[in-house]
């Protein structure tokens, strides 16, 4: 195989690794009954007029399987954390004692339990196309190189070897969210 073929691949393999991280971080924010201090990232306070993430203006600690505690390093920041998560709607309601806010994580419920596998196979599926609009844009650049003459039994191969990176990449998203779904489903 040609380098450029190669580089494609590459870039290819690359991408749909991005892919697989996205969905690492998002399947950690979808909540499986133990409290994880991941599930406030992306959650950004106003921080004197910029939005700062929760755990650059304070500690964010876990009590307990069920209660994470933020503390923030500034007394004044008490409300807008407070706000931030509300605005969040991260179906956890804060509690604020003026020291430091609570956040307790309701027992989940069996059909609690079941959206938050359907969600987690939402962000399964997203994964999966974002892979497969890779394939195609990797499939299209092989389809390029041979208009300007790669013979097309090494298009075929290159195109074959993208495949095979796409079932590998699918295989794992079904994996991710096969142990996603069995921590959601324990009790």
């Amino acid at each position: 195989m040609t380098e450029e073929l190669e580089l494609i691949i590459d870039d290819v393999e690359d991408s749909m690794k991005k892919a697989i991280g996205f969905l690492e971080v998002e399947l950690v924010k979808i909540r499986a009954g133990k409290a994880n201090p991941n599930m406030l990232d992306g959650i950004n306070v106003d921080y004197y007029g910029s939005p700062t993430p929760i755990n650059q203006v304070a500690n964010i600690n876990i009590m307990d399987a069920r209660t994470i505690s933020i503390q923030p390093w500034e007394k004044n920041m008490l409300h807008q954390i407070e706000r931030a998560i509300i605005a969040a709607n991260i179906g956890i309601n804060p509690q604020n004692d003026g020291v430091l806010i609570r956040l307790f994580l309701p027992p989940l419920t069996e059909e609690r339990r079941r959206e938050m596998v359907k969600r987690a196979a939402a962000e399964g599926e997203h994964s999966k196309v974002a892979i497969r609009n890779i394939r195609r844009d990797g499939i299209e650049q092989v389809k390029k190189l041979q208009k300007e003459g790669l013979s097309e039994d090494v298009a075929k191969d290159a195109e074959q070897s993208i495949q095979s990176v796409t079932d590998r990449f699918i295989l794992l998203v079904d994996k991710h969210l096969d142990a996603k779904e069995k921590e959601i489903m324990s009790v």
